[in-house]
């Protein structure tokens, strides 16, 4: 089966220092690299994600990823940068790439509740819906309720769920199964926002990200099946997309 990654990492520290990585990831991780990782996986495209770098150097990423993109000979055919949202000069960063057929969509960690439903945020989020690119959108599982008010100020604008809405695994442990913590959130609020937030018809959401919660935990497929069950149960197949956050995924091998 031909896999299309809608989440792919690359980073040359020596480009870009990366203030988040731990071991075993705290080192660059370039094309050759990913490659390597996919050999015999049929992983026929890629989808650049933006890796967080430091606010002076995101146009510099950007630029590095979109020409990525252009390159033939790997997979990577689109990227997704950062962008900050609550900027008023946003519409002057993001329309310096227009036109460039590789970019697909903007990346934002918001830090805040508060900020979600600013009208800068709004209207810059509108923006992006107007220039046919998405927003890829990365909350907590108590974050969801919001989430749902954004998709419907935004109606026009198509967005992304990372990372099965911040699901923890171990919210999902069968009574009896030995944990190292408590789980992050309650699995009902969790399923219930997320449920909200399939309703909406501008979104979908990748199935990604639940091992990096427990890295250092031997997690199994039982494990994660009730998580991504329940996002293709409430989404539809039609709207869930396979990512897979290589490398940051490395951390739980």
């Amino acid at each position: 089966m031909p896999i299309i990654d809608t989440h792919q990492h690359l980073w040359d520290l020596d480009l870009f220092p990366l203030g988040w990585v731990r071991p075993p990831i705290d080192k660059s991780f370039l094309m050759e690299d990913y490659l390597q990782a996919v050999e015999g996986q049929n992983v026929v495209k890629a989808i650049y994600m933006e890796v967080n770098v430091p606010p002076v150097l995101k146009k510099k990423e950007a630029e590095w990823a979109l020409s990525l993109c252009k390159d033939p000979g790997n997979p990577t055919v689109a990227a997704v940068i950062s962008g900050d949202v609550t900027d008023e000069g946003f519409e002057s960063y993001i329309r310096s790439f227009e036109g460039d057929p590789h970019l697909k969509g903007v990346r934002y960690f918001f830090k805040n509740l508060e900020e979600i439903l600013q009208p800068q945020v709004l209207e810059n989020i509108r923006l992006l819906g107007k220039l046919g690119l998405n927003f890829d959108l990365s909350l907590p599982p108590e974050w969801l309720h919001i989430g749902n008010k954004l998709l419907d100020a935004c109606p026009n604008t198509h967005f992304v769920l990372n990372h099965c809405g911040g699901a923890d695994p171990v919210a999902f442990f069968p009574e009896g199964k030995e944990a190292p913590r408590e789980p992050e959130h309650n699995k009902e609020i969790w399923k219930e926002g997320m449920a909200l937030m399939a309703e909406r018809e501008n979104i979908i959401c990748k199935i990604s990200g639940i091992v990096a919660h427990m890295p250092d935990f031997p997690l199994t497929a039982n494990d994660l099946a009730p998580i991504i069950n329940h996002c293709i149960s409430v989404y539809g197949p039609d709207r869930v997309i396979f990512a897979g956050d290589w490398p940051v995924c490395l951390g739980h091998l």
